[in-house]
């Protein structure tokens, strides 16, 4: 069973290497093949004789929205995380936001940018060290 999990997991490595070169067309088989998959899983549920008739739809909608809720993806899947993170920290939209707010945000995210190369630098030198 690893064996074939871990053939899986290099094969879907590579496909996405080669992919990531052509956006486009990566996007367009993403969005084309997510839409088959929905399409199948509905197929799958109209053939269920529980989710049929009036009380299907019903069912349907309480079902996943419980579980959706329940797990958390109901929310981060409709508001996105990013929303919810900036909503917790007060942050403003850029649109509300001064110029001046926003050129401390830029030089705030240069100076990690620096920072973390600079950790780039050193785990080189680490790695080197570490092979002789």
């Amino acid at each position: 069973m690893r064996k074939i999990l871990k053939f899986f997991d290099k094969l879907e490595d590579h496909i996405r290497e080669f992919l990531s070169r052509f956006p486009v067309i990566y996007s367009l088989i993403g969005g084309i093949f997510v839409v088959v998959f929905w399409r199948a899983i509905w197929e799958i549920f109209d053939s269920i004789e529980i989710f049929n008739g009036f009380y299907g739809g019903l069912l349907s909608l309480t079902i996943s929205t419980v579980i959706l809720l329940a797990s958390g993806l109901l929310v981060s899947f409709f508001v996105g995380d990013t929303i919810i993170i900036s909503g917790i920290k007060h942050d403003k939209k850029i649109s509300e936001k001064t110029m001046d707010e926003v050129e401390k945000e830029n030089k705030e995210m240069i100076i990690a940018i620096h920072k973390i190369d600079h950790i780039e630098k050193d785990l080189e030198e680490i790695k080197a060290k570490l092979k002789c």
